[in-house]
């Protein structure tokens, strides 16, 4: 389900040609709760998110990890441990002593640790991946450590690309430990509990979180999301700024979408939607075949059929929702604000809360398929969504609603242009007709459709 719906995004993202803006920061609420179990902390700056996190922070984290923080600060200050470095705090050598002494640091040179360094994503993640129990050289390569933490699902490169944060350290932070110990025992954060190196009332807000989210995605996993076919219908209320002016417009759409993907990363796509406002009806065909997407409108008897290619675009994103399904993938975990789990009829009703996070990973999805930001600037507000999923396994239904809000400058006839602002609220809901092999999608001929550049759609 998750790859369906990582491409239907893209798909809709392409159609769209939108730039999607993220703040500065998007994980502060992952931050506080990692504060909340004594896993991440701030200065006196507060958590300063917005800056890269130095190596010696990273030291700290990772022995946090280990669940071995008053064991390295008791060993310390008995001297049983030390380290030969000069760069080094004293309130950051009891953490780089115990690395030391256990042979996971060896520091950038016999004297230095390289403390004032920045920590970089393949540097945390291969820190996250010693402590579930990996270990350089033997269960991975540290050329390959993205790959390697991607395939045990904690790593998702939607989510960290561009330069790496302490506010990414905090999602992958949360997120790793959430994944399973290297044995499959359990996850870290539970195996942290049971050792009592984290107290199992402070994470048990996490722990709930992580348990039911892995549930979901277990759920999930048995839908084959390969192929989908799937009935939309969606209530859109926009408010419309522009000039000094302001103007509701409601409006409904509903349709149908056949989707397959198949095992090259290839997409056909067959996607027909009804709308209607303010006494306008539109028709719409969307087809997406060997790399592009064919658009066909119709308003008031006037049709515009158009056509262009995406084949770069989707080369880019080929192997975003890549995630190797025997390792347990919490990959997305930190965007969560809650996930829940209720019964009904026999089904179960999945509910999750997107935070503010998802602006950041479609920022990084559009920017790996070289979308030009333009004049226009895309935001999306919170997101609720809940899927059904039978006692057999079948996926039955997605109900998704969020807000958006859109800036934009229109160009006018005279060479000027001024600002419009839109903001939206969404109702979407997805019915599910048949998955996997059920699957069929046709295409019509499309000699008729005029190749444009796909820049010029936001115009």
């Amino acid at each position: 389900m998750k790859r369906f719906l990582t491409v239907f995004f893209t798909a809709l993202l392409l159609t769209a040609a939108l730039c999607v803006t993220a703040s500065a920061s998007d994980y502060d609420a992952v931050a506080e709760d990692l504060s909340a179990i004594g896993m991440f902390r701030g200065t006196a700056n507060g958590f300063e998110l917005d800056r890269a996190p130095k190596r010696s922070e990273a030291a700290i984290m990772l022995v946090r990890l280990y669940g071995a923080e008053e064991e390295a600060k008791a060993a310390y200050d008995a001297g049983e441990i030390s380290h030969p470095f000069t760069d080094v705090s004293e309130f950051t050598s009891p953490y780089v002593a115990w690395l030391y002494n256990k042979g996971i640091t060896k520091g950038a040179t016999a004297t230095t640790f390289g403390s004032a360094g920045t920590c970089s994503a393949k540097m945390y993640c291969a820190f996250l991946l010693r402590a579930l129990g990996y270990e350089d050289g033997v269960d991975f390569q540290y050329a390959d450590t993205l790959a390697f933490a991607q395939q045990k699902g904690f790593y998702d490169p939607t989510m960290f690309a561009g330069d790496f944060l302490r506010d990414d350290l905090a999602a992958l932070t949360y997120q790793g430990l959430a994944a399973d110990l290297k044995d499959g025992s359990t996850y870290l954060l539970d195996s942290l509990v049971r050792s009592g190196a984290v107290d199992a009332e402070a994470a048990k807000p996490m722990t709930e979180k992580i348990e039911t989210y892995r549930a979901m995605t277990a759920a999930m996993n048995t839908v084959d999301s390969n192929a989908m076919d799937v009935d939309l219908d969606v209530q859109m209320d926009m408010t419309v700024t522009a000039e000094g002016e302001t103007m509701r417009v409601p409006s409904t759409m509903q349709g149908n979408m056949k989707m397959i993907v198949a095992e090259d990363g290839s997409v056909q796509m067959a996607y027909t939607m009804e709308s209607a406002s303010q006494g306008v009806n539109m028709d719409m065909d969307m087809w997406m075949k060997d790399g592009w997407v064919y658009l066909s409108t119709e308003t008031d008897g006037e049709t515009m059929k158009l056509k262009y290619s995406v084949e770069d675009q989707l080369a880019a994103v080929e192997g975003l929702g890549t995630v190797n399904m025997d390792a347990m993938s919490v990959s997305g975990l930190a965007m969560l604000e809650s996930v829940t789990a209720k019964t009904s009829g026999g089904n179960t009703e999945y509910t999750i809360v997107i935070g503010e996070g998802v602006n950041g990973l479609l920022e990084n999805v559009l920017g790996m398929m070289g979308q030009d930001a333009g004049s226009m600037d895309m935001r999306l507000g919170k997101m609720t969504a809940t899927y059904t999923v039978d006692s057999k396994g079948n996926m039955k239904k997605v109900d998704m609603a969020f807000t958006a809000s859109v800036k934009m400058d229109v160009p006018t006839e005279d060479g000027q242009s001024y600002s419009m602002a839109a903001d939206y609220d969404y109702d979407m809901s997805m019915i599910v007709n048949a998955t996997g092999k059920d699957v069929k999608v046709t295409f019509p001929d499309f000699s008729g459709f005029q190749e444009i550049d796909p820049s010029q759609m936001a115009a």
